[in-house]
Order: C-alpha cells, then sequence, then structure tokens
C-alpha cells in the first residue's frame, strides 16, 4: 500500500511539472506580442487571435482525454499529450503563419492532457478529503508555469533572445517531458476509491451522464466565468494594458501582469485546502469570485496609486483561485467511476469560454479604439467590462450549486440515519 501510494504519489508530481511546462507556453505569447507581430506580418489583434487557438485545441480535447483517463489510464495517454506539446511548438518557431497557427493548436490539444491527467490521479488515488487540496495544488503548479511565461520569458526576449530561439527549446523540452512521464507514471492498478467500477463505462454513456447532470454545467459555467479574467485579460492583453492604458515601461507591465498568475500559485492550494478543512465549496467559491469583482473592478477603472504595485494584480490571483473548486465539486457531484470524464467536461466548458470569447474580446478592443495605436485606458475599460459582468453571474449561479463538501455528506448521512 505504502509503494502504490508513494507511486501515485510521483506520478502527480511529474504530471504537475508537466502542467508547469505546458501552463508557460500557454502565457508566454503575451510578452512577445511586438515580436510575434512583425514575425507574422500580423496585427496586435491578430496575434491574439493566434494565440487563442490553443483553447480551441484545449476545450475539445478535454472530452478525449477524460475519457481516455477513465478506460487506459494516465501512463498511456500522457506522454503523447506532451510529445504532441512539444511538436507543437516546434511548429510554431517556423515563423511559418500556417504551421505555427496548426502548432499552437497541437499545443493545447496535447496541453490538456497535464491537467486532467493530474486530477485524474490526485481524485483517484488520494482520499477524498484531500481532493481539492490536490487539484487546487496542480493549478499552483500551472500557474507558476503561467507566471514564468510572463517574468521569466519577458525578460528572456527582452535580453536578445529571439523569439524562435524560445519556441525550439521549448519544443525539445517537451519531447523530453514525453520521456519521462512514460518512465515516471505507474501502470494503471487497484484505485483507491472503492465505490470505482472494475469495467469502465462506455464513452457515449458516460459523457451523457455527466453532460446530462444540471450540476455539471454548472461547475463549466462558474468554472469558466471566473477564469477568463486571466486567460484572456492578464495572459494575452495584460502587458499591453498596463503599457497603452497606464503609461509602464514593458519591464514593469511584465511584472505587474505576472502577478496575477502568482496569485493563483497562493490561491489555488490556499482556497482548496480552506475547502477542505471547513468541508465546503460553495461559501469559497462565492467568498473568492466575489474578492475577484472587486479587484478587477478597481483595476479597469480605479485610481491609480492607491495601492502598493503588485498588491491588486496578487489578490485577484488569489481570488481567482476559487475556479478550480468547480473541479472538485463536478467530481463528487458525478459517479466515482467517472472521474475522469467528469474533470474532461468542466474543462471543456471551461475552456470553451476562452476559445469563444478571445476573438470577440479582441475585436471590443479594435472596435472601441477604432484602429488606433497605441491604445488608450478607455479602450481596454469598454472591452474588458463586461468580465465584470461575467464574474457577478457566476456569483449568482453559485446559489444554485449543490453542496458536495465532506460536511455537507456527513450531514445528509447523519440525517439518514436519525430517519431510518
Amino acid at each position: 500500500m505504502k509503494t502504490g501510494a508513494t507511486a501515485a504519489a510521483v506520478g502527480w508530481l511529474i504530471t504537475a511539472v508537466y502542467y508547469f511546462y505546458q501552463y508557460t507556453l500557454r502565457s508566454a505569447p503575451a510578452v512577445m506580442m511586438p515580436e510575434l507581430s512583425t514575425a507574422f506580418g500580423l496585427t496586435a489583434a491578430g496575434v491574439a487571435s493566434m494565440a487563442g487557438l490553443f483553447y480551441y485545441g484545449y476545450s475539445p480535447f478535454s472530452l478525449v482525454a477524460g475519457v481516455a483517463m477513465d478506460r487506459i489510464g494516465p501512463r498511456r495517454i500522457v506522454p503523447l499529450g506532451a510529445a504532441t506539446v512539444g511538436i507543437g511548438a516546434l511548429m510554431f518557431a517556423s515563423g511559418n503563419t500556417g504551421l505555427a497557427q496548426v502548432g499552437r493548436f497541437l499545443q493545447g490539444a496535447g496541453g490538456v492532457f497535464a491537467l486532467v491527467g493530474a486530477a485524474y490521479i490526485a481524485t483517484t488515488s488520494f482520499p477524498a478529503s484531500r481532493a481539492a487540496t490536490l487539484i487546487g495544488a496542480t493549478q499552483m503548479f500551472g500557474m507558476a508555469g503561467g507566471s514564468a511565461g510572463q517574468f521569466v520569458v519577458g525578460p528572456l526576449i527582452a535580453s536578445g533572445i529571439s523569439w524562435s530561439t524560445f519556441w525550439m527549446v521549448m519544443g525539445v523540452v517537451g519531447l523530453v517531458m514525453a520521456a519521462l512521464l512514460y518512465m515516471f507514471l505507474p501502470e494503471p492498478g487497484l484505485k483507491a476509491d472503492p465505490g470505482l467500477k472494475a469495467r469502465p463505462t462506455p464513452a457515449l454513456q458516460a459523457f451523457g451522464i455527466v453532460f446530462r447532470n444540471p450540476q455539471s454545467i454548472l461547475c463549466g459555467v462558474i468554472a469558466g466565468l471566473i477564469f477568463i479574467p486571466t486567460t484572456i485579460f492578464d495572459m494575452v492583453w495584460g502587458v499591453r494594458y498596463l503599457q497603452e492604458g497606464h503609461g509602464l515601461d514593458y519591464a514593469s507591465a511584465v511584472l505587474r501582469s505576472a502577478t496575477v498568475p502568482f496569485g493563483w500559485i497562493i490561491g489555488c492550494p490556499l482556497l482548496g485546502f480552506l475547502s477542505d478543512r471547513i468541508g465546503r465549496r460553495k461559501p469559497v467559491i462565492a467568498g473568492g469570485a466575489l474578492l475577484l469583482f472587486a479587484c478587477l473592478g478597481w483595476i479597469l477603472y480605479g485610481t491609480p496609486g492607491v495601492f502598493p504595485p503588485y498588491v491588486l494584480g496578487l489578490t485577484a490571483g488569489v481570488a481567482s483561485g476559487a475556479a478550480m473548486l468547480p473541479y472538485t465539486v463536478i467530481k463528487e457531484a458525478n459517479p466515482p467511476e467517472l472521474s475522469g470524464t467528469s474533470t474532461g467536461v468542466v474543462n471543456f466548458l471551461n475552456f470553451t469560454f476562452s476559445a469563444l470569447l478571445g476573438p470577440v474580446f479582441a475585436g471590443l478592443l479594435a472596435s472601441a479604439s477604432g484602429g488606433a495605436a497605441p491604445m488608450e485606458l478607455e479602450h481596454y475599460q469598454v472591452a474588458f467590462r463586461p468580465l465584470l459582468y461575467g464574474v457577478a453571474l457566476a456569483i449568482a449561479l453559485t446559489i444554485f450549486l449543490r453542496e458536495t463538501g465532506p460536511a455537507a455528506a456527513a450531514a445528509v448521512r447523519s440525517k439518514a440515519m436519525a430517519t431510518s
């Protein structure tokens, strides 16, 4: 048993490191927008749309990854995902627009196996009372990569490292990561959850069960609405917003933008631990979303200089960690043998928002600015105001979410025993 627990811990850790790598590539375009615009002959909006192709791969392949975890296990599928990301990075480095677009899509399609794989291991190989903490810790690794994709990659590009060299090196890293995953991920064995069935549910039936559950849809929508201020606003437009809207120099803008994913590093495990500690999910989701609403409102409309430079971004990132709790809720609201499928479904719904709304916000910004360059603060305020409405909607929808935490489950069992 101890050997099995150790193997599960090692498997989860190496998959979480893969998630770190994938997130670095996801956020890196934000700090090289001018270089990419010149290399591909695209406008800033065009580069943002190209970067957004990541989510067109990430979102639908969430479903593939989820059902694959339930049916064949992480060891046979996660390394293929890492190899796909590496190949996609090499294609992006080519400088050819068509190849780069396909490469960016492949980065998303392969990258999704990191989070789904780590969440699958966390929810099937460890006690349920640690699920939210481990899923939060997984996202901590991801956001550490997202932060590194800005405050590490940004200075590298500024120091003279060419954008294509960066992508070629990261492509090789992805192929090495694939080999390491194959070496260290354990073979499928007995699962910690005794409720899991020996024979996997057929894929279409599994999707039907999860998608027909209204709680699954709520989880995906709430997570997506809390997530897009980071994936669309900060990771794509954050640096340019601070440069053009507030007159910051490039280095300062990169560091301030990077505080948002750095806040996730703190917030994901912290809010997951808090939720496990109190045994409830809904209060933590609603509280985090409310704090995010306040921070986002001040970032867009507040008076500059009232707070120390990095406080708002860091706090917004910490609050955004609430977006990972629906990943735990959907697992608890669906049959335990569909853990991977449930994670895939919530990831699909979550990042469908980023895939579909990324070009929408780019269009809103282009419309607000009328094609002006550089853009002004008012243009960004008009374009990204709907993010506030989205976070407010997430708070309202949390009311309809069923409480699935350990405390609520214990209360239900006590009531059942009392009436029997």
